[in-house]
């Protein structure tokens, strides 16, 4: 069953991974990774437009139609001036006819109506896309950064997980709501118009096609700007956000060490650098909405120019030539709004960029392939041959054999640094082992699944945190269903069920977020009932005393007495009275045992545990 020790899978994800995490504050990105990302960003457009190719398809084709019909009015226009008019007035014989006539406002009217009608389609069907598509990209988001291993949690700051669910996804939302439903629709109405245009008058068309230059010269001067405008606007934001998010969340800390000045300080500075980036986005906009503008109306006035001199000479009928002034100002009237929703389109490529990044990670602790069952553990743990380092970093752990036989309880002890915690999160599979393997029962971890792996081992983290809910609720996190008799029992073992019958509405009482409404050591108390009602084969417990007062420590242990007799149990500690209940003591120094022995055995010799046992026993005096 041992493995052999490659490092963390995924610890170096290649480029991409890097562009959606450290890569992504960096400004200026070269071309090779700028297309990589741009590709990257594509598939998952295309992959969140697959599931839904027949809305797309149909909101597609009202954008055609309606543009279609939006175009129709200026050459209906024309022939009403030019032909329905003169067959209203007749020939020199009378008898004029005002059917033609009749035509052309009925045919104006339909055409006005069918375009309504279909932009409403359209309007609507781009609102059901878009939000059929953010529903299935927010569910991929949170999924996946659930999936994602504890080493990615522990380098990719919470508040940068928050910033890609809410500000980057709302950008995309407002992209997607209006923003490509007008730029798909401009881009069509400026096609038609063009072709209306060369079918009225070639030469016209070609005065047009002189002032598209200049038209896209401007678009790609402000392309390339607002590009990296906009890129510094979204990592501005999101640094913001983080250190918005890291002082509410820590805000007991603020208040202790009185940060209020110095946080408001970096406060001031990170919103000053969203102000000037935010500034530069928008003195962009302020040159180019007014360049369009300059542009349109001056090629409008050309083909007045033109086309009054050539109707004085007979070669353009007044008709035409109104028509060709309508196209030829309704042709930069798209531009002009497609170049208000450009900033959109640039601010939420900059948010798919790191969206797409963020999903483009890969867990370093994957399932396995061929997985194996184990329903009922009994609890031995061997290491075989174990060697663990961070990615790519210095070895923590020097190679490991150890044996931990099922049933037996063992503390952990050694200074900070000694590789207590990073060998219990190897035994809860939350790291992989870089060479070797950790068995559980004989079966290696990694071929375990993960229903099977959590229901086995459980561990009891320092920080025992609530989630937002009653107590009772809480509890049962450490087994679904469980009824309330069974809850209390579990409370009960730990000596908890005192004080929670103490609260305002018991077991009900809801502890409000990382339980606000409770202390540090009845969090504690609570984390423990959960693990115990979730009877592991295996139960860690990492500093989960270090919150305790002594008291409550001495009702934890008197628990743990009863409850530890059938299961595997390790025990982190700095406290040296909780591992009077071990049957076993490993001491670590530089990630190896150095000291193997019962508490008695290790109290009595003159080794590390000796010294350690003295130093505690002349601190309580």
């Amino acid at each position: 069953m041992r493995r052999g020790g490659a490092a963390l899978p995924g610890a170096n994800a290649g480029p991409a991974a890097a562009t959606g995490t450290a890569g992504e504050d960096n400004l200026h990105l070269d071309q090779a990774e700028n297309q990589a990302v741009r590709r990257r960003s594509l598939a998952l457009l295309r992959s969140l437009l697959r599931p839904n190719r027949s809305r797309f398809i149909l909101t597609i084709l009202l954008v055609v139609i309606s543009q279609a019909a939006r175009v129709a009015g200026p050459a209906i226009i024309a022939y009403g001036i030019d032909h329905a008019l003169p067959a209203l007035n007749g020939n020199d014989d009378g008898g004029g006819s005002p059917v033609p006539l009749l035509l052309s406002g009925g045919t104006y009217l339909l055409a006005a109506v069918l375009a309504a009608a279909l932009t409403a389609g359209y309007v609507r069907s781009t609102a059901q896309l878009s939000q059929a598509m953010l529903l299935d990209l927010r569910l991929r988001v949170f999924r996946h950064t659930q999936r994602l291993s504890l080493e990615f949690h522990e380098r990719y700051t919470s508040g940068r997980i928050i910033s890609r669910q809410t500000s980057d996804l709302e950008a995309l939302r407002e992209l997607l709501d209006s923003g490509i439903s007008s730029l798909a629709s401009g881009a069509m109405y400026m096609l038609f118009v063009a072709v209306s245009i060369f079918a009225l008058d070639w030469r016209t068309g070609v005065l047009l096609c002189a002032a598209f230059i200049p038209m896209y010269l401007l678009t790609r001067w402000y392309q390339k700007r607002s590009q990296i405008a906009y890129r510094a606007s979204r990592v501005t934001s999101a640094r913001l956000i983080v250190h918005f998010i890291e002082t509410m969340t820590g805000i007991r800390a603020v208040k202790a060490f009185r940060r209020e000045k110095v946080n408001a300080g970096k406060n001031d500075e990170l919103a000053e650098d969203y102000r000037r980036a935010t500034l530069r986005s928008i003195n962009l906009n302020g040159v180019f909405q007014p360049g369009l503008i300059l542009i349109g109306n001056s090629t409008v006035a050309l083909v007045l120019l033109v086309g009054g001199y050539r109707v004085l000479d007979g070669g353009l009928e007044v008709g035409a030539l109104l028509a060709l002034l309508l196209y030829t100002k309704r042709f930069f009237q798209p531009v002009d709004q497609m170049a208000m929703f450009y900033n959109s389109f640039q601010s939420a490529s900059a948010a798919l960029e790191k969206v797409s990044g963020l999903l483009e990670e890969v867990p370093t602790v994957r399932p396995p392939n061929h997985p194996v069952e184990l329903k009922e553990a009994k609890g031995e743990i061997q290491f075989d041959g174990v060697e663990f380092r961070y990615g790519d970093g210095p070895v923590i752990l020097p190679r490991m054999d150890l044996h931990i036989p099922a049933g037996q309880t063992v503390a952990l002890v050694g200074q900070t640094g000694a590789g207590k915690s990073t060998l219990a999160k190897l035994i809860a599979r939350f790291y992989d082992p870089s060479a070797g393997a950790v068995l559980l029962d004989g079966v290696d971890l990694r071929d375990l699944t993960q229903r099977d792996l959590r229901r086995a081992v459980v561990m009891v983290t320092q920080e025992a945190f609530l989630f937002s809910g009653s107590v009772a609720e809480n509890i049962a996190l450490g087994k679904p269903g469980a009824s309330p008799a069974e809850i209390e029992a579990a409370a009960r073992a730990v000596g908890a069920h005192e004080f929670i019958e103490s609260l305002p509405e018991g077991y009900e009482t809801d502890v409000n977020k990382r339980g606000g409404r409770v202390s540090a050591g009845q969090r504690q108390l609570i984390s423990f009932a959960r693990a115990f009602l979730a009877d592991p084969a295996v139960l860690i417990l990492d500093e989960a005393t270090s919150s305790l007062d002594i008291p409550s420590e001495r009702l934890v242990q008197q628990g743990l007495k009863t409850l530890l007799g059938s299961r595997t149990a390790l025990i982190i500690a700095h406290r040296l009275s909780t591992v009077e209940i071990a049957d076993r003591v490993l001491v670590m120094a530089d990630g190896q045992v150095v000291e193997d022995g019962t508490p008695k055995e290790l109290t009595s010799g003159t080794g590390r545990f000796a010294a350690l046992n003295a130093a505690w026993q002349d601190s309580l005096v």
